[in-house]
């Protein structure tokens, strides 16, 4: 059971990184979703 634990957190780390391979791109990931929070509240 840890190992699955350990493999999800391992791919999804993996695919964060792939996703926002800069700090400026992921400071603008996070920002688009305050922005997207802020809007439907």
């Amino acid at each position: 059971m840890i190992q699955k634990i350990f493999t999800v957190a391992l791919v999804g780390a993996a695919l964060a990184t792939a996703a926002c391979n800069t700090v400026r791109g992921a400071a603008s990931d996070v920002n688009s979703v305050a922005n997207t929070v802020d809007n439907n509240t």
